[in-house]
């Protein structure tokens, strides 16, 4: 079933909509959720609130692409139940990534004021723009979906040494990208 069709059972308030939205993209919200988590109950327990804000945000939300759109529910649960499940502990698996990549974006002290965040945004999509194909899709694995450099570099094809060097080059590019256009860490 395509997503326009999910959507439209959604908006009707039809359970057909749920139904087909998990055969859609359950696999995908829990993968997200686990890779986050790294524990599957509380993926479990994310997806299913994915589908419950879905629920609850269609109508009046028509997102298009759906699956974008589901996608970034499923994250931002996630990292909520992480801040919940550690408010002062420490989360190996997600922290580790963000520890790499916290150094290449602007603190707020560096910038006039906070950046906006949609400006932000359209930034970082111009850098991965910028990257070849193989690169950005490393990049979003890692830093979005949180996959670890074991995954990535069995989906890759690549050791983990690779991986991880490609990882920090693409890091040192982001840094040298947000100098540029004059968002640098000072």
């Amino acid at each position: 079933m395509d997503d326009n069709t999910i959507v439209e059972l959604l908006s009707e308030r039809s359970e057909n909509g749920l139904t087909e939205l998990s055969k859609q993209y359950g696999s995908l919200c829990h993968r997200i959720a686990f890779h986050i988590l790294k524990n599957r109950l509380d993926a479990e327990e994310c997806v299913n609130a994915t589908f419950l804000a879905v629920w609850n945000t269609v109508p009046p939300e028509k997102p298009n692409p759906l699956v974008s759109y589901v996608c970034r529910i499923t994250r931002n649960i996630a990292l909520k139940r992480v801040q919940a499940n550690t408010a002062e502990k420490r989360n190996s698996f997600y922290d580790v990534a963000l520890e790499e990549i916290e150094d290449c974006f602007p603190s707020p002290d560096s910038v006039e004021q906070t950046v906006d965040a949609s400006e932000m945004a359209s930034k970082l999509n111009g850098f991965l723009a910028l990257l070849d194909q193989e690169n950005r899709i490393l990049f979003v694995r890692r830093y979005w979906y949180s996959d670890s450099i074991d995954e990535l570099s069995a989906l890759f094809h690549m050791s983990k040494h690779t991986v991880s060097v490609r990882l920090s080059r693409i890091r040192k590019k982001l840094d040298e990208y947000w100098k540029k256009e004059d968002y640098g860490n000072e």
